[in-house]
């Protein structure tokens, strides 16, 4: 029974898959550590106190049956018998102090002022709660059971909040890792233990840290584990020290929760310093460390799901790769033609996704680059039948060589394999890489960003739908969540090439967690040099196109360098204030902030916002290749000039992937450029540079055609090397 207003339909479209469980949780045990009741001093933490019984409050006024597991008694009384002891003593007694307290002494203190907090608590919440202390012996009555069922369901049916502590004060047992026989030994135990009793539904344990880690938490190299499955992680943890308050640590926690969830009750262990840690979990949010006595058939079929995506894949493109050429092309013209077909289906998702990132604060360029405008799928279309059209590049040979007589060897391109695109807001990036991915013959798995998931799924819907069933619909796939992406990003047997589109962050990170070989570029610094000799008019012109056209693209102007010989000229100011009236916000290079009264930069390698530029003196063409070799990005960079030679060294000397004489710097695309379409741009020096088309989705195989000729030492063959005309 799900609570619509937290784990419902609406919370689940964004819920982690291993957490979709919690949309059917009805009966939670919440249990709350020492370090998160009090804080270090000993002393009542009332800030985290008052979320948790928010949080309650908000869960028992929907539905929900909340039973509360707390530690913090023995915490509270020492520190109230501290107190009481420091008021009463002497002055002697000061200079040496004696602050060692009994544990139950403390326990019996600290119960009542602990319950009567949550008592005041709740009650400015219109909430009612009850106590309830245990003991470890009253558990070994076999009436007992039924006694505390009879007694927590009835104050459950009145919406009362049982609130449950081990009765440290009356304890008969020894330290827990001294004494873990009983039945229970720590407020841990005891609320995996009434998980089972009361047939909770889910136990959440709320500690001091986000969740289990592979080794301490303060170490840099521990990673959060989601989902904890014993056999994978029982023998790799380290746990560090336990917090210097409480008895239990990670390591009850661990030993609790999967005692609880070897029962049948999912336990999630969170941290109990943030807000809503609970609304979360409870939305199906992927946060703290799951337990759950399904978690190790998960992992085997998660990888099993991305390992079988890209085989499937790859099986599919080999039968791709088996068709004629007009075979593959027929399938471009036939996506060509369901894209137009179902254009008004397509512009329906995409509306809806538009809609929806708008409401949730999406920025401005966010937002325009996932809209799908008036016209958008026609270019599309045609963009792909451009593609059909261009010449196979399947088995094209490159050359031919004569090695020895009847002996010939072919260097020819072929596909690379299996393709991994990530892509961010951009819907139909995945239709140009569809397109380029079939025509090159390669097998092809897509992961689009979350805020544009419906134009993608009716995108990839209507693509596969018109790939036949002799190729087969897996050749693309579509991954939905970014749980996969790690999983796939291991597969480095089975997919060949990754390439990200999208920020710095995203390129930068996927480069550093896989080994396939990544294409692409995580900087865009595209500069723009106007040399001494050049046309201001048309300095104007591609200055301004180069930054306003469409300011957040990649290859959009970020830096502009000046010959020092143009400062306080007419044509400079004149482009200036042009730039100025467009909204762009100069800074200056180190001469250009001196010479100009402009806000200076912190790092020609700093992006700004888009509508930012550098603007920076140079001394001549030289400096101006230096200045790009050194902080450049080798994305796109450009000169101005009407000096041949000084144009000639730029082109030359300039190490990006592109440069340009006397032309934008947004020129810089796979469709201007001819290509057809773009999978992105590469700034890598190894294999594909600049907009990546078809032929930088292809490598190259060798082939050699013999008649019966063998090495033997090379005694019997005589070497021509002779150029062959291509075939």
């Amino acid at each position: 029974m799900g609570r619509g207003g937290i784990g419902g339909a609406a919370a689940m479209e964004t819920a982690d898959s291993t957490r979709a469980f919690v949309k059917d949780v009805k009966r939670i045990i919440i249990k709350v550590g020492t370090a998160v009741v009090t804080g270090q001093n000993g002393r009542l933490a009332m800030g985290r106190l008052g979320s948790l019984c928010e949080q309650v409050k908000q869960l028992n006024f929907q539905g929900y049956e909340v039973i509360l597991v707390t530690s913090g008694a023995v915490g509270v009384g020492r520190q109230r018998l501290q107190y009481r002891k420091l008021i009463h003593s002497s002055f002697a007694d000061l200079q040496n102090p004696q602050m060692d307290f009994d544990g139950k002494a403390c326990a019996a203190v600290g119960q009542s002022g602990l319950m009567a907090i949550y008592d005041t608590l709740f009650s400015q919440l219109d909430v009612t709660s009850s106590q309830l202390l245990v003991t470890d012996r009253d558990f070994k009555d076999p009436n007992f059971g039924d006694q505390l069922r009879e007694t927590v369901f009835a104050l459950l049916d009145l919406k009362v909040i049982p609130l449950f502590n081990e009765n440290d004060a009356i304890s008969t047992r020894r330290q827990p890792y001294e004494d873990p026989s009983g039945i229970f030994w720590d407020n841990d135990s005891l609320a995996a233990l009434l998980a089972a009793e009361l047939s909770a539904d889910i136990l959440i344990m709320l500690s001091d840290v986000e969740g289990l880690y592979s080794g301490p938490p303060s170490d840099p190299q521990s990673k959060i584990i989601h989902t904890y499955v014993n056999e994978k992680h029982g023998k790799l943890i380290s746990f560090g020290e336990k917090s210097c308050v409480g008895r239990g640590g990670m390591q009850a926690k661990v030993v609790a929760a999967a005692n609880a969830a070897s029962k049948g009750v999912p336990v999630v262990i969170a941290s109990g310093f943030a807000t809503d840690t609970i609304i979360k979990v409870l939305k199906g949010e992927k946060i703290g460390t799951l337990f759950h006595n399904e978690a190790n058939s998960w992992e085997c079929t998660k990888e099993a799901t991305a390992r079988e995506m890209a085989v499937a894949a790859r099986d599919c493109s080999r039968c791709l790769q088996k068709l004629s050429s007009e075979e593959r092309k027929k399938i471009l013209l036939d996506i060509a033609d369901a894209l137009e077909a179902n254009e008004d289906a397509i512009r329906r998702e995409n509306e809806a996704d538009v809609e929806a990132a708008q409401d949730a604060g999406y920025e401005k360029s966010l937002v325009a680059r996932m809209t799908l405008k008036p016209g958008k799928i026609t270019n599309l279309a045609r963009s792909i039948r451009a593609i059909a059209d261009m010449e196979d590049p399947i088995s094209h040979t490159l050359k031919r060589t004569e090695v020895a007589k009847d002996l010939v060897f072919e260097k020819a391109y072929c596909p690379l394999g299996v393709l991994l695109i990530i892509f961010e807001s951009r819907p139909d990036a995945l239709v140009q890489i569809a397109s380029l991915a079939i025509r090159s013959g390669n097998g092809l798995l897509l992961k689009g960003g979350k805020e544009a998931m419906r134009s993608n799924a009716i995108l990839h819907k209507v693509i596969t739908g018109a790939i036949p069933d002799s190729v087969g619909k897996k050749l693309i796939g579509l991954v939905t969540t970014k749980d996969e992406i790690a999983d796939l990003l291991a597969l480095d047997d089975v997919i060949d090439l990754v390439i990200p589109r999208g920020s710095k962050n995203l390129v930068s990170q996927i480069k550093a967690t896989t080994k396939i070989p990544v294409l692409g570029h995580a900087d865009g610094i595209c500069h723009v040099y106007i040399d001494k000799s050049a046309d201001m008019d048309m300095a104007k012109r591609i200055v301004l196109d180069a930054k306003v056209d469409y300011p957040a693209a990649c290859n959009a102007m970020e830096t502009l360098l000046v010959h020092k010989d143009l400062n306080k000229t007419e044509g400079l100011d004149d482009l200036l204030v042009e730039l100025e009236k467009e909204g762009v916000v100069i800074y200056g290079g180190p001469v250009a902030h001196d010479k100009l009264n402009v806000p200076k930069v912190d790092s020609f390698r700093h992006e700004y916002s888009s509508m930012a530029c550098t603007l920076e003196f140079v001394d001549d063409v030289h400096a101006a290749i230096d200045h790009i070799n050194r902080y450049g990005s080798a994305h796109t960079d450009c000169i101005i000039t009407t000096d041949e030679k000084a144009a000639e060294a730029f082109l030359q000397q300039v190490e990006s992937a592109a440069v340009f004489h006397n032309a934008s710097t947004r020129f810089c695309d796979g469709t201007r450029f001819g290509l057809g379409a773009e999978v992105g741009i590469s700034t890598g020096r190894i294999h594909a540079r600049g907009p990546v088309g078809v032929d930088g989705l292809l490598t190259t195989r060798c082939i050699l055609r013999g008649s019966g000729q063998v090495v033997n030492g090379d005694k019997g063959v005589v070497y021509t090397h002779r150029d062959l005309p291509l075939q």
